[in-house]
């Protein structure tokens, strides 16, 4: 796979990708993020335009995962990783991650930060597995903090999530 900047061109391709990436999530009782709408295209191309917005390039050059990020109070916020199930469990977003970290040294940032579900086995567990640690409530930033109400907002409290940081 080869990690590179999205092209306009593909942002629904992003929307596809994140579909199937959601689709397992109805296995875990979570029906709702299955069934979530990917990001605008308007989203996408707001990071796009910021250069935040990378895909990870399948043989034929098709985007198989995506990643978007946002800088947030010094560290490089993961707004989004997604996935396509035929590229699972093959270091996809591991690179992914890898890239946004270099990037975000570039920028003189200090950490990775990311939200996500506890007692999702791709979610928490597997960022843990990448060096993130969980961050206690205390220790978030105003900028995450807004994060967590607007997710809150929108009903993921519904299930157990997480603040987790990767200092790099």
């Amino acid at each position: 796979m080869r990690i590179r900047p999205a092209t306009p061109a593909e942002l629904p391709a992003l929307q596809d990708v994140e579909r199937a990436a959601g689709a397992p999530f109805r296995d875990l009782g979570m029906p709702e993020i299955a069934d979530d709408a990917p990001p605008a295209l308007d989203t996408l191309e707001h990071y796009r335009r910021a250069g935040r917005c990378w895909v990870a390039a399948d043989e034929r050059g098709r985007p198989a995962a995506y990643l978007l990020a946002e800088p947030v109070d010094g560290a490089l916020h993961v707004e989004q990783v997604s996935v396509h199930p035929r590229a699972a469990r093959r270091g996809v977003g591991r690179a992914l991650l890898d890239h946004a970290a270099d990037h975000a040294r570039e920028e003189g940032l200090t950490a990775l930060t990311l939200t996500t579900f506890t007692e999702v086995p791709w979610n928490a567990p597997y960022y843990a597995r990448l060096g993130f640690r969980p961050l206690p409530e205390a220790d978030l930033t105003p900028g995450l903090r807004a994060i967590r109400a607007t997710e809150a907002e929108l009903g993921l409290d519904r299930w157990s999530r997480v603040c987790m940081r990767k200092p790099l």
